[in-house]
């Protein structure tokens, strides 16, 4: 069926900015002929289906080329009579007319075909705008948050001369001459204090479980 379609709906699509063909309005005898039209077509008729194709393509395009532009008029046109042609029980002459039920559903595909494009539109912003950020692995980040826990843990037992001296030095950053002289010692008793101080941190941390023997 797609192949009877085409060629019409090519043809549509080369008329650029022309106005869709006149279609009457729904009379008796259109409602007439609609009937019959459908009747032939839920028995498999394709001439049927070519005789309402001539009757309300030029409606159909129209309404898909206003939304989407004359490139992808063709294909809604293309999409709605195939539609027709696969179901045409969906149609329900008593809720309306086929000139009704072909433009609500060429208007509905117009619309989603829309946010497509614009949902498609809006992805390649966003692919264009953003930074890769290389966040940390997460076993590694949250084994230092563990190390980190533990060693502050572990610093709260020590003595306090050498808890104060770890302090100093590792956590605000001090140097050995600077605990010597926040701490009022001197510069070799600071740096025995920290000796001190990092062996039992070790001693524990490997108690513990987060540090392993070298």
């Amino acid at each position: 069926m797609s192949s009877t379609l085409a060629p019409r709906a090519r043809r549509l699509a080369r008329r650029g900015g022309s106005q869709p063909q006149y279609c009457p309005a729904v009379t008796d005898t259109t409602a007439g002929w609609e009937q019959g039209m459908m009747a032939r077509l839920v028995v498999g008729d394709e001439r049927a289906l070519s005789s309402i194709y001539d009757q309300y393509s030029s409606l159909v395009y129209g309404i898909a080329r206003r939304l989407l532009g004359a490139s992808t008029a063709s294909d809604i046109t293309q999409q709605v009579f195939l539609r027709l042609w696969e179901r045409p029980d969906a149609f329900d002459p008593e809720r309306g007319s086929l000139r009704t039920f072909l433009a609500v559903m060429a208007r509905r595909r117009s619309i989603d075909a829309l946010r497509a494009r614009k949902r498609a539109e809006h992805r390649e912003q966003v692919a264009a705008t953003t930074v890769p950020v290389t966040s940390p692995n997460v076993d590694e980040a949250a084994m230092a948050m563990i190390a980190s826990e533990s060693v502050r843990a572990a610093v709260e037992k020590l003595p306090p001369e050498q808890r104060h001296a770890i302090e100093l030095a590792y956590f605000q950053g001090l140097t050995f001459r600077e605990v010597a002289i926040a701490t009022g010692v001197p510069e070799g008793t600071a740096k025995s204090r920290l000796r001190l101080a990092l062996s039992r941190l070790a001693a524990h941390l490997h108690d513990e479980g987060t540090v392993e023997n070298a």
